[in-house]
């Protein structure tokens, strides 16, 4: 059984107030972007109600990734921990209308429909500012609220076609590769929570809410920071460079005798001990290599060199005297690596969230780790309109509950 108690014991702490205990928020949204910013604002105790379209909810639940013992997908159960789910259907005018009565009790607002949707539903930023003067409504979208690419579908391979990225990531001269890690989405979360918690903090001088406006395209572009000076220093576009870095070298993968590891030997101190390791004072002699400006301009005759040196001996071993001299190195882990050793566990990276369905699943820990009052898992990922009744009691609407029912508010 799911109880206050298993979950709290994920972390220290579990007794002190969370910073954004008592902040309430609508997570209108679907998928990554939305969701993953709401779990971040849940994971540090805001009280988040997810507001899902029946009959299916958030597309994630059933279309995303592998399944486990439930229906709902471990994308949705990663991605949406710390929350309540409440059935609503927006079309309706009676799930508008408790849609609105919510909207009065809450602070926050995240939704990532396409621009204008919002609006012709009646549930826009103005028409909810005029409910609530202090909301903060935050829409996250493809390319944002304005602009001509405003209407366009955005997913995240889009925004990082279309602001640079793909161009720019891969080896020199293979077929596009976008980055696995799916940035635009992530980013767009990101800076969506960093919009919202602004607007908490300019809320408590004014008394007054503000909309923002972030989207996928936005994060991709915004994220670009290398990439973008590099044009702007050099009048071209950046090209792709594998696992070579944009601002210095050596700053990139090498192949040992045995496999590959990477190496950031990323300044001038850095350099000089590589050269001593390596026994080449020639590299340090050399015009050519002599700054990082030289060594960036020669990056690729700078790596024949030491990929001569590296393939001479095991990666590990070039790895145990890098770090022993101070220089940055370290092996190439896959996920299954990545996720099980001594540090992340040392780290809490990995939690096992119990569930009513799934009995418990592994989750990402908390990256932001806060000394006093820490982020923890309040609520599982919650089943599908599993908080209806609770949160219809909240808003003063439980002795409505089978007339909401009968008017479609709850169902298409």
């Amino acid at each position: 059984m799911v109880t206050p108690e298993r979950l709290a014991s994920h972390s220290a702490g579990a007794s002190a107030p969370q910073p954004l205990a008592g902040v309430r928020v609508l997570d209108l949204s679907q998928v990554m972007a939305g969701p993953f910013c709401c779990m971040l604002l849940g994971d540090m105790g805001a009280d988040v109600i997810k507001v899902e379209p029946p009959p299916a909810g958030d597309q994630t639940r059933r279309a995303m990734g592998y399944r486990l013992k439930g229906e709902d997908s471990p994308g949705f159960l990663g991605l949406n921990r710390n929350k309540r789910s409440l059935t609503l259907n927006l079309k309706s005018e009676s799930g508008k209308m408790v849609f609105r009565r919510l909207a009065k009790t809450a602070d926050v607002v995240v939704e990532n429909y396409r621009p204008g949707v919002t609006d012709r539903l009646g549930i826009g930023y103005q028409a909810l500012a005029a409910l609530n003067p202090r909301i903060i409504y935050a829409s996250i979208s493809g390319f944002g609220q304005t602009g001509p690419w405003a209407q366009r579908p955005g997913f995240d391979l889009i925004a990082q076609a279309m602001s640079g990225i793909v161009s720019a990531t891969g080896l020199p001269g293979a077929e596009p590769v976008k980055s696995d890690v799916p940035i635009g989405d992530l980013g767009a979360g990101m800076f969506a929570v960093y919009g919202i918690l602004s607007c908490l903090i300019g809320r408590a001088k004014t008394g007054r809410g503000q909309h923002i406006d972030t989207s996928l395209f936005d994060a991709s572009l915004a994220l670009s920071v290398w990439e973008t000076t590099e044009y702007w220093s050099t009048g071209k576009s950046p090209r792709p460079l594998g696992t070579a870095n944009r601002m210095s070298a050596p700053y990139q993968a090498f192949r040992g005798s045995d496999g590959h590891f990477v190496i950031g030997a990323a300044n001038q101190k850095l350099w000089l001990k590589l050269c001593e390791i390596l026994d080449r004072p020639d590299l340090a002699a050399d015009p050519r290599f002599d700054q990082n400006f030289d060594r960036v301009n020669h990056r690729e005759a700078l790596a024949a060199e030491l990929q001569a040196m590296f393939e001479k001996k095991p990666a590990q071993t070039w790895i145990d005297k890098l770090l022993d001299a101070g220089i940055p190195a370290a092996p190439i882990n896959d996920y299954a690596q990545a996720l099980d050793n001594d540090h992340v566990r040392a780290r809490n990276g990995v939690i096992d969230i119990p569930h009513p369905v799934e009995g418990s699943f592994r989750a990402l820990g908390f990256a932001a780790k806060l000394s006093e009052t820490p982020a923890r898992v309040n609520r599982p990922p919650p089943l599908l309109g599993e908080h209806n009744d609770e949160i219809l009691a909240e808003i003063g609407l439980a002795d409505r509950s089978a007339e909401l029912q009968r008017s479609g508010a709850f169902a298409v």
